[in-house]
């Protein structure tokens, strides 16, 4: 049996391995035909050759992505043992750097490569595309950067927009004022700000119009200057929304547009604007798409399960 011993150097072995050794074990469920043993600042791996080299060679590329972050989690140790290169997974180390500090101080910053890369293209382009299934963390980053560009006045109001598809006949029967019958469409929006924004404060910014949260319909006939403006859902609107939607943009704006092509609640036979939009934007200077994947869940380990459990029953019909 062939035996590879790999050493940690200036790198902290307890950090590298993980709360619990944790690391290391999801490198045994990864390499399940290999005998891997860490102990003290070393790790050794005993089993055919072929599989050693490729062990080699992704031990190598952890370790250059822990000298340079300084940080391992599921997430990066998956996207590194399934990336073709470090191109995959390697941002900018300003792209890793606190977003915003929110409520009780705490911490918002972007968790999973992907998420980087949104931040990224935030600060390269005006108008930004964020695809990805539940869990991914498109809004909440997009919220965390509004808030941040209104904190440092490159941006004078905060708009946040979403279809309510569901706002037909429906809404009639629910009870309360417009307002009351649209907030449970914006929740979802509304918890990101609370993260962020003390509740007093976010309380004054909605009354005084700094921060707007209103359906996209209401949308129609404004210029939005000087604004970040999110639309949430971005998969349920019609060709004709999105049109309009896009062409609100005004001076000093920027536009981000989150969505889940695969769920969309359209009527049957409408397209998608935002499918829509993917395709005849895709090469458009000055406008960024990010697709973030399951591997960028940050919400309970069960539904990154559960994301791959429907892909499998989708890519058969």
């Amino acid at each position: 049996m062939n035996e590879l011993i790999l050493e940690l150097e200036e790198i902290t072995p307890k950090e590298f391995f993980g709360a619990q050794n944790a690391n290391i074990k999801l490198l045994k469920e990864n390499f399940p035909k290999l005998k891997i043993v860490a102990r003290g600042n070393k790790i050794k791996a005993y089993g055919d050759a072929d599989l050693l080299e490729e062990f080699d060679r992704r031990m190598t590329m952890l370790m250059v992505h822990f000298g340079k972050y300084n940080k391992l989690d599921e997430n990066v140790i998956e996207r590194v043992l399934t990336s073709q290169s470090s191109d995959d997974y390697n941002t900018s180390a300003k792209s890793g750097e606190v977003i915003v500090h929110g409520v009780n101080g705490k911490m918002i910053k972007a968790q999973t490569v992907n998420q980087r890369k949104l931040v990224e293209s935030m600060r390269k382009n005006d108008m930004v595309f964020a695809i990805g299934p539940a869990g991914t963390g498109k809004t909440y980053t997009g919220v965390a950067l509004a808030v941040r560009a209104l904190k440092n006045k490159e941006v004078k109001r905060i708009i946040l927009t979403r279809p309510a598809v569901e706002a037909g006949e429906n809404l009639g029967f629910l009870p309360g004022d417009l307002k009351e019958k649209l907030d449970p469409y914006m929740q979802p929006l509304y918890d990101a700000l609370r993260d962020m924004i003390p509740a007093e404060k976010l309380a004054s910014f909605i009354e005084n119009g700094t921060i707007q949260i209103a359906p996209l319909a209401f949308m129609r006939g404004r210029t939005l200057d000087n604004a970040f403006v999110i639309l949430d859902e971005g998969q349920n609107t019609t060709h004709a929304q999105m049109k309009m939607f896009l062409t609100r943009m005004g001076k000093s704006a920027k536009f981000l547009l989150t969505g889940d092509p695969g769920q969309v609640d359209l009527p049957r036979r409408s397209i998608s604007g935002l499918k829509e939009a993917l395709l005849v934007l895709k090469n458009v200077e000055g406008i960024g798409m990010i697709y973030l994947d399951d591997k960028d869940v940050i919400r309970h380990k069960l539904v990154k399960k559960v994301i791959e459990a429907y892909k499998s029953i989708e890519n058969r019909d």
